[in-house]
C-alpha cells in the first residue's frame, strides 16, 4: 500500500525531473569522473554553502548542486545526499534505515522504479562526476568484472588507483 510520503515524494521526483528539462538527454560530466569512498562522498552532503552537492545511486555519483533547494543543507531531500541512498531511492523512502546501497530483499516493483527514476530521472538531469568504490570493487578489493562505466568516456580506471 502506498502511503502518502511515498506519494508525495514520487510526486516531487517526477515534478523535478520535468521542471527544467522537457526534452531529457544525457549531461555529460563536465571533467574526468573518479572513484569516491564513503567518506569523498560525506564531504559532499550540503553543509558547505558553494562546495558541490553529491548522492550515489546504483555505485553512480551524481552532481545534485542545481538542485540545491531540494538536496542542500534544510532542503527536503538532504537525507539523501553525502551517501549512496540507493535502497531509499527504490523504497521512495528518507528513513534513516534506507538510507543505503543494500537492495537485499527489495521487491520486483522497488527495483522497477529504482531503475526508472535512475535511468528517467538522474541520469538525464543531473552530471556523473564518480562512482563508489563499492561498485568498482569487489570485497576482497579485486576488481569487479561486472562494472560498466555507463557511457562514460573520460573514466579511466588505471588513473582512480
Amino acid at each position: 500500500m502506498v502511503t502518502p510520503v511515498q506519494l508525495f515524494i514520487t510526486f516531487v521526483l517526477l515534478v523535478l525531473s520535468l521542471a527544467d528539462d522537457v526534452k531529457l538527454k544525457h549531461k555529460p560530466a563536465s571533467k574526468p569522473v573518479r572513484l569516491f569512498t564513503e567518506e569523498d562522498l560525506k564531504m559532499h552532503d550540503g553543509s558547505e554553502e558553494g562546495h558541490p552537492i553529491y548522492m550515489a545511486i546504483k555505485g553512480v555519483v551524481f552532481d545534485v548542486t542545481k538542485g540545491k533547494e531540494f538536496y542542500g543543507k534544510d532542503g527536503p531531500y538532504n537525507a539523501l545526499v553525502g551517501k549512496d541512498c540507493t535502497r531509499a531511492v527504490a523504497k521512495m523512502s528518507l528513513e534513516p534505515a534506507d538510507l543505503t546501497s543494500d537492495t537485499t530483499g527489495l521487491t520486483e516493483e522497488q527495483l522497477q522504479s529504482l531503475e526508472s527514476v535512475f535511468e528517467g530521472t538522474y541520469k538525464t538531469k543531473y552530471p556523473i562526476v564518480g562512482y563508489t568504490a563499492i561498485r568498482i570493487l569487489n570485497q576482497d578489493g579485486s576488481p569487479n568484472e561486472d562494472f560498466k562505466p555507463e557511457d562514460q568516456p573520460h573514466f579511466n580506471m588505471r588513473d582512480e588507483f
